[in-house]
């Protein structure tokens, strides 16, 4: 993998990877780079299935919240790290497939990565910058991490709206919502290749075992509060009769 900055990555099994940078190159861009999208084709490449996700643990199972870059993502899960639940992976989430009865998730960084917005909204303890031209610095959620495997059980999608509210995701919809256009699903079809009837499969057992729901809340830094409120019971209360 070559980026347009100066950077080159090379993974070989057994071996790990090399890491060639130009002298005009951001160093601090370097690891930006290794724990995403090397991090994520790595996985690929060792069976694993990359969803664009962050997450937070509760109760031995795993939350999950995803949408679109600029969705909040990485600030909600932040944020529900002071209501005391931690971290389970920041962007990338990879799951384990190989047991047909359950999927099962592994944690990820144990660094957020947020603006300075996010930073104080959420409280979480600010570290060093993410290179450069990001405008965001690396960050620790105030809850700790997790750092064992555990089952999915949820995949909340992030959506923007005028009210707060948590809708189910039911019958076809769950398979199309599954579509992601991000870069982890384009290297899991790119090292994969995987056949039209293998990726239905594949799509159809993720929309089967895994609860599925909007996550609707304004965008509004007023009123994160009352966003983190409703993700909170989401995931204390399992999602039941969960309204704004």
């Amino acid at each position: 993998m070559r980026t347009g900055s100066g950077h080159a990555f090379h993974y070989q099994p057994g071996a790990g990877v090399t890491v060639e940078s130009s002298s005009e190159a951001d160093p601090a861009e370097s690891a930006l780079w290794l724990s995403g999208s090397v991090y994520a084709a790595v996985a690929v490449l060792n069976g694993f299935y990359p969803v664009h996700a962050s997450a937070v643990a509760h109760n031995g199972q795993v939350h999950a919240f995803t949408g679109p870059s600029g969705a909040g993502k990485s600030t909600l899960v932040a944020g529900l790290g002071q209501r005391g639940l931690p971290l389970f992976c920041d962007d990338t989430m990879l799951l384990d497939l190989s047991d047909p009865a359950r999927i099962i998730a592994l944690p990820g960084h144990k660094r957020l990565k947020l603006t300075n917005e996010a930073l104080a909204l959420t409280g979480a303890a600010e570290q060093e910058p993410v290179g450069s031209d990001t405008g965001k610095s690396y960050a620790l959620s105030r809850a700790g991490t997790a750092v064992q495997p555990l089952p999915l059980a949820r995949l909340a999608f992030l959506e923007a709206g005028a009210t707060c509210a948590v809708e189910p995701i039911t019958g076809g919809e769950r398979l199309l919502r599954l579509d992601d256009d991000h870069y982890t699903l384009a290297y899991y079809l790119e090292a994969r290749q995987p056949r039209r009837e293998e990726l239905f499969k594949l799509r159809t057992r993720l929309a089967q075992q895994l609860d599925m729901a909007r996550l609707i809340r304004p965008m509004d830094r007023g009123r994160f509060a009352e966003s983190l409120d409703l993700a909170e019971r989401l995931v204390r209360g399992n999602g039941q009769g969960v309204t704004g």
